[in-house]
């Protein structure tokens, strides 16, 4: 608290009188964090609400870049979480992801299955492997300042991530029904290249 107190220009009677703990410091600026990240009128949150995955991966990445960019400081404070508290203070957000998401794609999801639009994957599990993957790889990128830390350059990963996402990496062969089809598993994919 002292060291706060020298950095803030606050007396650390204010600062005990206003927290009164660094604990307490610490979950508001988490809290703030989330707050930018949920903010409704946020450029994230509103590619969230349109439900265009995966055809906006490409906008999705750059709102995840932006908001690494912007929000740096706030993501270090979840290293020193799990660090200094175990995580207690970003669990609760972590533990609501899956309903958010659901909240915000089930929907668009349900359309898009019924139309044939989707593999045999589940959509949300995608989502969700889209955004934790993308603030990982900016958040490596951005904050800890390690670029090309996939040996290519920034574009390029995220490229390949995007390809990985949309075809997958197993070739997909044309079945009976002229449509493509995706081996389920990495023995079937043997089998049908042996044939």
């Amino acid at each position: 608290m002292r060291q706060i107190s020298q950095q803030s220009g606050l007396s650390v009677g204010n600062l005990y009188h206003h927290f009164g703990s660094k604990e307490a410091i610490f979950q508001q600026l988490i809290d703030d964090y989330w707050k930018r990240l949920r903010d409704p009128d946020g450029p994230l949150q509103q590619l969230f609400e349109r439900a265009g995955f995966p055809d906006d991966l490409e906008e999705m990445a750059d709102e995840i870049k932006r908001s690494v960019e912007q929000n740096a400081a706030y993501i270090l404070l979840i290293f020193i979480d799990v660090i200094e508290f175990r995580g207690q203070h970003i669990r609760t957000f972590y533990e609501g992801m899956a309903d958010a998401f659901a909240a915000a794609y089930s929907e668009s999801f349900a359309r898009m299955k019924e139309e044939g639009g989707l593999g045999d994957i589940d959509p949300l599990v995608a989502v969700m492997f889209a955004t934790r993957w993308l603030f990982y790889f900016y958040t490596v990128e951005k904050c800890f300042g390690v670029a090309m830390h996939f040996g290519m350059s920034e574009h390029q990963a995220v490229t390949e991530f995007i390809k990985i996402l949309r075809l997958g990496v197993l070739p997909r062969p044309v079945g009976e029904t002229g449509r493509v089809e995706v081996a389920a598993t990495a023995g079937q994919h043997r089998q049908n290249r042996q044939h």
